[in-house]
């Protein structure tokens, strides 16, 4: 179809119309054209579907679990999934993957990240875009560009020399271009770069320069949400696309500017040209008047609590799992196993994915204790929580609460300006209070509720209101604020960690009535509408942390086998902040040393996203890097601790052994500014150019079995022709490499092979050595195999920042195979000319 003539031939009311988002989730339609509503979600760890879509979706684990695997086939088989899954939500666009890269391991959204690496990251990316975009389902990669940290995420401007922006940073979003990725996310922050400093959404040098002009991309540029703030600039700048909608920097105003010539017209018809063959590419566009075509839906996957569904999560689950150490072989645990103590908050409350837009409503969270009592029914499996390791109190138990007249749940007053009341309605759920509100004439809400709680012990009630707020707690004033806020909660997602206020009641044997009444105001949220939102929780009187974990010791000392699963939480892995440090909240590096103590079959399972630092790691028998695992976490548990799926995961990060030693510390804004003065060695690259020692190397992870490298051979596949017409994908060289399972059982490796430069002349700029190439092989115990490994042309090539293009400097180059960065085992050397 010719989209360039269908969007020329529009009015201009309906080009404009086009290039903002009809809603928060939707795109405008044009019946006339045959263009229905395309729509957009959130992903990468599954996909949301549009509000009010109140089904369950399939929860993935996290992008950086499923980078774990090293296994492009994995991923396509991910990205087929969540087709299927976009497909059965009436989703066009999925809003994924994040290939933006884990710079420093503080970044609030590094459990969102594939990996630190560059190339790890392109070829798992370009693997899930190609699967997704197969059935028709369009990815948008994000976020373009220099988008690593999220402290002041919308103001900062990111300064990275040309070279590294181009080497680490581009490289990723290059390899997706050539792809065929369909769309592509414009970031909040601002870039530096050929003299410009301005925000991803109106960087003409990046968007229309770079993305469009010399990498030929030829899909849309899509804002963040509630990113584009101002009308001209963004249209010059190369945005195709401002979402949510309606309202925004463009509808008239970009109108007004087209006609007074400060906007040209083929500027406007590239923009609409580009979405509606986006449109087209989804199923959307017929360009025939009175022929709009229906969503399909036949290709949707199965509901995501289908066997086959879970069967794949689990998969995803276990294979992403990373096995740090395993002493005596300790794991996998056998049939004669005849009692496990599971311990740990992470095993009382899973943390199965991190916050902010990503996060999904699961069908179900498969439970560890059921799991591993399936599968080892030999044995007694007993729960021990050892203590919290978040400081806010549970969500507040909604049976506990009535309304003033005795009706369960609690009373809502929508209040006008005056402070009259316009309408009232009653919430029961107060695990989750937060509704939209529709009435314009609504500013604020009264909450009036009763909380009945039993006497005896500590009990404490926590408010954490959204803007201006009064709270009173049995008449006495609790909390006071005038400072209304908007839109910026969310772009912030302060909504989601706002100041919590403690009431705290008598400690006594009395059983009590409390009367809670809290004026709040409704945040006006620009496309995100109006909504009134506040956290309401509450801690029971209950066992101390020392009485838990004291209890946990016990158990572990009276049981064949202690897993300990410790970890991270919602409060400190989520969109919006990052980490202040790497430590693992509350009392749990103790509760490992004790629960050791007590029994030395001692296996310590880590469920977080991203580093901390594990002061024990080399004292307990067995660990195991979990990941956040997603629906199946149970399933997954039990079937790596059995063996019944070998936990073959490689880091696709460093684990650092001290926090003083991270390259990049926390990449903070600074005046302004987040500067790169690290260059090329990002992740691993910084490690080995400083001489540092990390707990766990990039590319570690040891499996159930055991490995034997015994040779390696490159041989050279010059480019010429066409093929050297083709640049990046060209491959250069091959290595082959040679390897035996010489361990007892069948096993899943990763090779890996790394470059070093030639020595003369030397290239400061050029990192110790990076990763060119990997392999997932699988083997069973003596079986000896050769497999071969591509190295692209661009694996050696360097970006000329005088010349402004890419080089190939010759020499002779040391290609380096083995287990993971540090544990190389094989070398080989290759002559460029």
């Amino acid at each position: 179809m010719d989209t360039a003539a269908l969007a020329s031939g529009l009015p201009l009311d309906e080009k404009i119309a086009l290039l903002t988002g009809a809603g928060t989730w939707v795109l405008h339609n044009i019946d006339a054209i045959g263009l229905r509503t395309v729509t957009v979600s959130d992903g990468p760890i599954g996909v949301r579907g549009v509000d009010g879509d109140g089904r369950p979706s399939a929860q993935l684990p996290a992008p950086s679990a499923t980078a774990a695997t090293w296994d492009v086939d994995l991923q396509a088989r991910i990205g087929t999934l969540m087709a299927g899954e976009a497909r059965r939500k009436g989703v066009d666009v999925v809003l994924a993957p994040v290939v933006n890269l884990q710079r420093s391991p503080v970044g609030g959204r590094h459990f969102e990240c594939l990996s630190e690496d560059p190339f790890l990251t392109t070829r798992l990316a370009v693997a899930f875009i190609d699967a997704l975009q197969q059935q028709g389902v369009a990815a948008c990669i994000k976020h373009f560009i220099a988008n690593e940290t999220e402290t002041d995420r919308t103001e900062y401007v990111s300064r990275i020399d040309e070279r590294t922006l181009r080497e680490v940073y581009l490289a990723p979003f290059e390899a997706v271009v050539e792809a065929g990725v369909w769309t592509i996310m414009a970031a909040y922050n601002g870039l530096s770069l050929e003299g410009v400093d301005a925000t991803a959404t109106e960087h003409g040098p990046l968007l229309n320069g770079i993305l469009k002009n010399e990498w030929g991309f030829d899909g849309v540029v899509i804002s963040d949400w509630l990113a584009t703030k101002n009308t001209v600039e963004a249209a010059l700048g190369g945005l195709d696309l401002v979402m949510p909608g309606p309202g925004g920097p463009w509808g008239e105003n970009l109108t007004q500017a087209v006609r007074d010539g400060r906007v040209p017209i083929d500027v406007i018809d590239d923009k609409v040209a580009r979405i509606l063959l986006l449109a087209e590419r989804v199923g959307a566009l017929t360009g025939t008047a009175g022929d709009v075509p229906a969503f399909d839906a036949t290709d949707a996957s199965p509901e995501p609590d289908a066997p086959e569904v879970r069967a794949l999560l689990t998969e995803l689950a276990a294979r992403s799992t990373v096995v740090l150490r395993n002493e005596g072989a300790l794991l996998p645990l056998g049939a004669d196993t005849t009692s496990v103590a599971l311990i740990g908050p992470n095993a009382a409350k899973l943390f199965t994915q991190g916050g902010g837009s990503a996060f999904v409503r699961a069908p179900l969270v498969a439970d560890p204790v059921a799991a591993l009592r399936a599968a080892l029914p030999a044995a007694s499996v007993s729960l021990h929580r050892g203590g919290v390791s978040e400081a806010g109190a549970p969500a507040m138990p909604s049976e506990l609460l009535s309304t003033p007249d005795g009706a369960p749940g609690m009373l809502i007053e929508h209040l006008d300006s005056h402070g009259a009341v316009v309408d009232t309605s009653v919430i029961t759920d107060a695990a989750h209070i937060w509704f939209d509100i529709l009435d314009p004439r609504v500013v604020d809400v009264r909450l009036t509720t009763d909380v009945s709680v039993a006497g005896g012990g500590h009990h404490a009630i926590e408010f954490a209101p959204v803007g201006a707020h009064r709270i009173e707690v049995d008449g006495v004033l609790l909390s006071e604020s005038g400072a209304r806020v908007g839109s910026e909660v969310v772009l912030n997602s302060s909504y989601a960690n706002p100041e919590t206020f403690t009431a705290t009641l008598p400690d006594d044997d009395a059983d009590r009535v409390v009367h809670i009444e809290a004026v709040l105001q409704v945040v006006q949220a620009d496309a995100y509408g109006d909504f009134v939102r506040l956290h309401l929780r509450y801690r029971e009187p209950g066992l101390s942390v020392e009485q838990e974990i004291a209890e946990a010791v016990a158990a572990a000392s009276a049981s064949d086998v202690a897993v300990v699963v410790i970890g991270t939480n919602p409060e400190t892995e989520s969109e919006g902040w990052d980490r202040p440090n790497l430590d693992l909240p509350g009392r749990q590096n103790e509760l490992v040393r004790r629960v050791l103590e007590a029994n030395p079959r001692t296996i310590v399972i880590v469920n977080a996203g991203a580093p901390v630092i594990l002061p024990w790691l080399d004292e307990v028998p067995a660990a195991l890097w979990w990941w956040l695992p997603g629906q199946e976490a149970g399933t997954s548990l039990a079937a790596v601790l059995t063996g019944a799926v070998e936990p073959s995961g490689r880091l696709p990060w460093t684990l650092p052994a001290d926090e003083a030693d991270v390259p990049v510390a926390n990449g903070l804004p600074v005046d302004g500014f987040v500067d790169y003065p690290e260059g090329t060695d990002v992740g691993h690259r910084g490690w080995d150019r400083h001489g540092l020692t990390p707990a766990r190397e990039f590319g570690y992870g040891l499996g159930y079995t055991t490995w034997e490298y015994s040779g390696i051979a490159v041989t050279d596949a010059p480019a010429s022709g066409a093929e050297a017409a083709a640049g990046a994908a060209t491959t250069l060289a091959t290595a082959s490499i040679t390897l035996a399972n010489s361990g007892p059982r069948a096993g899943r490796e990763v090779v890996q092979v790394y470059l070093e430069a030639p020595a003369e002349p030397a290239d400061p700029q050029r990192p110790v050595r990076w990763l060119a190439g990997f392999a997932v092989v699988d083997a069973e115990p003596g079986v000896e195999i050769t497999v071969d490994i591509p190295l692209a042309r661009r694996s050696f090539e360097i970006w000329s920042t005088d010349a402004a293009t890419w080089r190939l400097p010759a020499g002779t180059y040391r290609v380096v195979a083995g287990r993971s960065s540090r544990d190389l085992r094989l070398e080989a050397a290759l002559a460029v000319s």
